[in-house]
């Protein structure tokens, strides 16, 4: 009897290990700023990532006859270029061959980089058009550009705004010189007055002296190149100061965090554009939304849908391809369409989105809100 059960008990562990022999495992790597004051931004992207492979493990892709399991490796690159080169090799050495990330253009820049000689796909939402111009053909941008993001928040405030006199202020990022040139280019093209260009940095809290001089040259409005925790409190700044411009900006102002960091001075005084078409009106958007909440506890931010759908994106391209490998799988992604929430991902030569749409928001009780796409 005891035999029995010995022999019954080995055949069941090679039935397992048979049943662990058919599935693959493939690591996907994430990194962003998951400490710090651009943590909030970090987080909700890897919340992304991660509500995506948990869908993916629940009802797995079969690959090869093949069962795969994806397995997230998280990172934390502080936001910090140097930081996120670090981090990008940790990931190349621990065998990572699909990367969601960096969320930012200065650590997208040289990151790349050491993916790129490793063969690593990378799917950034990094929109510094200097990331797609070094000709890495494993690099996609998931979103709008700088040049997209900045020259239609322009559009959008000379034309619906009927806006004449600016000013732009940068924080010296990548990300923030990017977009503040593209602002002032257009904003130039379509008959607005840039009457100063001031800067910053990405540390700083305290915009009196700036904000104080741009105040008496009367400006209408004021172009942050820069992210929301500057944005929150410049918002308040002018408002005690008696600056009566509205805050313009790009995509990493339309967040909840701007309405945290400002309190009542976020308002409809403040507008953002963001990549991407109004997650409300798209055909999965309330789907992603609510199971984002029902996961998380949480609403979803700027760019969840966005890494949500980069995982996606890799995960169709091996199941079309019938592989695992990054060479095939690039040459998916490359030939081929993916559609997901935020967007339908087909690339150009260089490695950006055919359309990107861009939606401008303003802010209700300290909550970004749509106005409109183009």
């Amino acid at each position: 009897m005891n035999l029995n059960k010995i022999i019954g008990g080995l055949a069941l562990a090679g039935m397992v290990g048979m049943a662990y022999g058919q599935e693959t495992v493939v690591k996907i790597g994430h990194s962003g700023p998951l400490s710090g004051s651009q943590s909030f931004a970090g987080k909700d992207n890897e919340n992304g990532a991660r509500l995506a492979v948990e869908e993916l493990n629940a009802n797995p892709i079969t690959v090869a006859g093949k069962k795969i399991k994806f397995e997230l490796v998280s990172e934390d690159d502080q936001g910090d270029p140097k930081a996120g080169v670090n981090v990008a090799q940790k990931l190349v050495d621990s065998g990572v061959k699909f990367v969601v990330g960096p969320y930012n253009s200065g650590v997208a820049i040289p990151a790349s980089r050491v993916y790129n000689d490793a063969g690593v796909i990378v799917a950034t939402v990094g929109s510094n058009p200097k990331i797609t111009e070094q000709g890495y053909k494993t690099l996609y941008r998931i979103n709008a550009s700088d040049t997209q993001l900045g020259s239609k928040m322009a559009l959008y405030a000379a034309k619906e705004l009927k806006l004449k006199n600016v000013a732009v202020i940068d924080d010296r990022t990548a990300y923030g010189q990017g977009v503040a040139e593209e602002f002032k280019k257009q904003a130039k093209a379509s008959g607005m007055n840039v009457l100063g260009h001031e800067f910053t940095n990405d540390k700083a809290s305290d915009f009196t002296a700036i904000l104080t001089n741009l105040k008496s040259k009367k400006v209408e409005a004021v172009f942050l190149g820069g992210y929301a925790p500057q944005g929150g409190p410049m918002a308040r700044q002018m408002k005690q100061l008696g600056l009566n411009a509205k805050l313009l900006g790009g995509d990493t102002i339309c967040a909840a965090e701007m309405g945290k960091l400002g309190g009542d001075a976020v308002g409809e005084n403040v507008l953002c554009a963001q990549g991407g078409a109004i997650l409300d009106k798209a055909a999965s958007g309330p789907e992603f939304k609510a199971k984002y909440k029902k996961r998380f506890n949480q609403d979803p931010d700027v760019y969840a849908a966005s890494f949500y759908d980069g995982m996606m994106m890799f995960a169709d391209a091996m199941k079309k391809s019938g592989s695992v490998d990054p060479v095939k799988v690039n040459a998916e992604i490359r030939k081929g369409s993916f559609k997901g929430v935020a967007g339908t991902y087909s690339f150009d030569e260089k490695g950006n989105m055919k359309q990107s749409p861009v939606t401008v928001f303003t802010f209700k009780n300290q909550q970004p809100v749509p106005l409109t796409s183009y």
